[in-house]
């Protein structure tokens, strides 16, 4: 029988190794989506990841420790990210290099996705699980400079 204490560390073991996978998976791939509560990755599913709320997002400069980041956004917005239908996101942005931390919404259908985006100001792409596919809501940026521009909106 495990006492208290144990399954405390327990507990802030396995969220420490959850920050861990986020960070691998993110670094390997480019992004991933995860469910907080379960710690489960989406699979590549033909949908379109829209962050529900731009003004939250988190965006870390090339090479920093991915798991402070991580770790602070994930307490920071606990109840968005414990709301049904909400996801985190990571996305490593190839222009860049920076790593954006988001709550995300899911969108079967590229258009509905577009206008959602659109609607919320600030959100530079779709992304599409199943196929990796980014779509720019704005002119794919043919330098760096503008698309850093670009995150500062």
């Amino acid at each position: 029988m495990q006492s208290e204490d144990q399954e405390t560390w327990l507990e802030h073991y396995r969220f420490e190794k959850y920050l861990l996978d986020l960070c691998i998976v993110t670094l390997e791939q480019g992004g991933v989506t995860s469910n907080v509560l379960t710690r489960q990755f989406l699979p590549p599913i033909d949908a379109w990841g829209v962050p529900k709320y731009p003004e939250k997002t988190l965006i870390l400069p090339p090479g920093a420790n991915l798991i402070p980041g991580l770790r602070s956004f994930i307490q920071g917005n606990q109840t968005a990210l414990h709301s049904p239908d909400t996801w985190l996101g990571t996305w490593i942005n190839p222009f860049t290099r920076c790593c954006h931390v988001d709550i995300t919404e899911i969108y079967h259908n590229l258009d509905e996705a577009r206008r959602e985006a659109l609607k919320r100001n600030q959100v530079l792409a779709l992304y599409n699980f199943k196929h990796n596919q980014t779509v720019y809501l704005h002119a794919e940026p043919l330098l760096v400079s503008d698309m850093r521009a670009l995150e500062k909106l």
